[in-house]
């Protein structure tokens, strides 16, 4: 069996969009650019993981504004993969940015959401080690 291939440190590794209407977003991104999707249970709603209409590979999330997503932002979310997502959190905020959401698990992994000084926001992920 072939190792994954490892995802860089510095890369992009995902990017969601968070909103309170998650099945209306998925629709309209749907019709204008193509993509198909599938549900992710959430336990009582679901979640939306958007592919390219022509390869099928999944390219992006569409998630409700619930549970471990309340009080997100409503943007488009990059995740950038960093070593340790804590000591890249204290950084943060000693470099004038804020974190949004505090470092916590998340699929095997670790993340968290940042706002730098200028007002962008992203997430920080290190994937399952």
């Amino acid at each position: 069996m072939a190792r994954a291939k490892k995802t860089p440190i510095g890369s992009i590794a995902w990017r969601d969009l968070t909103v309170k209407n998650a099945t209306k977003l998925r629709d309209f991104y749907a019709r204008i650019v193509g993509w198909k999707f599938s549900s992710v249970d959430m336990g009582g709603y679901s979640d939306f993981c958007m592919q390219a209409p022509a390869s099928g590979e999944t390219v992006a999330g569409i998630c409700h504004a619930r549970g471990s997503n309340a009080g997100l932002p409503a943007q488009w979310l990059i995740y950038i993969i960093v070593d340790d997502v804590d000591r890249s959190a204290a950084k943060c905020r000693k470099l004038g940015g804020k974190v949004l959401v505090k470092p916590r698990p998340m699929a095997g992994g670790r993340f968290c959401v940042i706002r730098d000084p200028a007002g962008a926001v992203c997430a920080l992920y290190r994937p399952p080690r």
